[in-house]
């Protein structure tokens, strides 16, 4: 759909309008790390002339004494050596990659399928009316398990709903947005997005202790409770601030509002659907009982019984990767069998192999941010910056509350300018995760700081790579509904939420919680 009635970025004037322009004229993130990979190296190499060095914190030389951390040139011979030998290693080895690919060889089938789209649209159609917009957000953040269908099948549906239900369409999409993006972070289950992040944790968590393991529910009880504490925030903003003031629908401009979306406006379920629904149900039952019964069965196989106490889990924790593939694999083909969009194994074999080729972009971003990675940590920049900053920070005697808060700050400020969560996370990981550790907080809780801050003003940036889709939603019911109409809608939203985050992480670190089972706020080197 071509619409121009819509403000075009030049004739915007104020905040966004700068921020939409200077985003503009990024480059792609693939490119922004190669830009970096090119400073990295400029930097390596003035630093080693210079004999840039730190004390490491954990590690000692052969006398005994605190091991000495040099800035290294990446153009000296031994670099460029590994850089050209290692380079299919450096990529095939990027903690993120094998994460990502291997939930979404299951995540795939679920989408695919069509599970993912019925059960949110059976879950918004049965909301009461006076529950619809908590109901909207509370399906929006669990659909971020659904990764993109989440945008493409509930944000529409959310406005078809509300207008059926007499309320402005536009809130509902409003509300489904800041449920999916704003609050993309929140969740019941980890996801995705979890397996994504904390594979980059784990290789900058590295560089201080070589033996810590990513732990993919490291934020469960975090991400649990930011559902509950964002869903009061997404209501309140949608039925006090947005929609008493949005301009009404003139009737008649609108167009098929039911274009594009999988179910219509009475979001009924087939009969094939609904019992899709049941099997995929009971399939989820019997893998959360298989993985129960590898907890307490005969061998343990996912307890380590001879490990320390605090370790006897990290197996489980290890397996939820493959867990979830397994999961929404079984869960998919339960629903595709029953529903009839899946009629034997080479429809799941398709359905596989398509997930992998929605994958093409990232995996050509992981290419470039796993070398800007190994890079980084080659040079023994990240390291030496992690360590000096540390030492600075804890010079200025800030709270560790107020530190996180300066820090979620400055990822929602990055998040302006680049819309990849992996791409920003890839850039500040190597140097925040090792430098709160060295502070005493732990990588999970470096994770949660960052997800809170990016979270926030997804929802208002241009370069959000959804946001002219949603733009699109928009002008289906209100063809003067332009980008910054749209910006103004979801500022509200990315305040509290930004608020809202910040609150519960300080709240979080001053009592001390378990960001997920096996994850403390405190990391101790011992």
């Amino acid at each position: 759909m071509t619409d121009t009635s819509h403000p075009q970025p030049s004739e915007m004037t104020g905040v966004l309008a700068w921020i939409e322009r200077s985003g503009n004229r990024l480059p792609d993130p693939v490119f922004i790390f190669l830009y970096c990979i090119a400073g990295v190296v400029a930097i390596s190499v003035i630093a080693a002339l210079a004999g840039v060095s730190a004390l490491h914190p954990t590690q000692v030389d052969a006398a005994g004494n605190a091991l000495v951390v040099s800035a290294e040139s990446l153009l000296s011979a031994a670099n460029v050596q590994k850089l050209l030998v290692e380079m299919p290693a450096t990529f095939a080895g990027f903690h993120p990659l094998g994460y990502v690919l291997v939930v979404m060889l299951g995540a795939g089938v679920a989408e695919r399928s069509g599970l993912f789209a019925s059960a949110m649209s059976s879950a918004v159609s049965r909301a009461p009316s006076l529950l619809l917009t908590p109901a909207v957000a509370f399906i929006g953040m669990v659909g971020n398990l659904a990764a993109d269908a989440a945008y493409v099948v509930l944000i529409p549906l959310a406005g078809v709903i509300f207008a059926t239900a007499g309320r402005h369409p536009i809130a509902g999409i409003a509300a489904a947005f800041a449920g999916v993006s704003g609050g993309f972070s929140a969740n019941i289950l980890p996801g995705q997005l979890d397996a994504l992040l904390f594979g980059i944790t784990e290789a900058a968590a590295e560089t201080i202790l070589p033996t810590w393991d990513a732990n993919i529910a490291g934020n469960a009880y975090f991400i649990i409770a930011m559902t509950f504490v964002f869903l009061p925030v997404i209501w309140y903003v949608t039925d006090k601030i947005i929609e008493p003031r949005l301009a009404p629908i003139i009737p008649g401009e609108a167009e098929s509002s039911t274009a594009g979306i999988i179910k219509g406006p009475d979001t009924s379920l087939t009969q094939g659907e609904i019992q899709g629904l049941k099997g995929a149900g009971m399939a989820c039952l019997g893998i959360v009982a298989l993985w129960v019964f590898l907890c307490v069965g005969p061998g343990t196989p996912l307890i380590n019984e001879d490990a320390n106490p605090e370790a006897r889990l990290n197996p489980l924790y290890q397996s939820l990767v493959a867990g979830f593939l397994i999961l929404f694999l079984a869960a998919g083909w339960a629903y595709g069998s029953a529903s009839g969009s899946i009629n034997n194994h080479r429809d799941v074999v398709r359905m596989m192999s398509e997930s992998m080729s929605d994958l093409s972009y990232y995996l050509v971003l992981a290419f470039a941010a796993a070398h800007f990675v190994a890079m980084f940590n080659w040079s023994n920049l990240g390291l030496i910056f992690a360590i000096k900053g540390a030492a600075v920070l804890e010079g200025s005697s800030l709270p560790d509350s107020i530190l996180l808060a300066l820090i979620i700050l400055f990822g929602a400020s990055i998040n302006l300018f680049i819309g990849s969560a992996s791409a920003k996370w890839a850039l500040l990981a190597p140097v925040l995760v090792p430098m709160l550790m060295l502070l005493g907080l732990s990588p999970e809780m470096s994770t949660a700081a960052y997800r809170v801050g990016d979270g926030a003003t997804n929802i208002i940036t241009p370069l959000m790579p959804y946001f002219p889709l949603i733009l699109v939603f928009c002008q289906r019911w209100q063809k003067e509904f332009g980008l910054g109409s749209l910006a103004a809608t979801m500022l509200p939203y990315s305040i509290l939420l930004l608020i809202a985050g910040i609150a519960i992480t300080m709240v979080w670190v001053t009592l001390g919680l378990p960001l997920g089972p096996g994850a403390p706020v405190e990391f101790s080197m011992q």
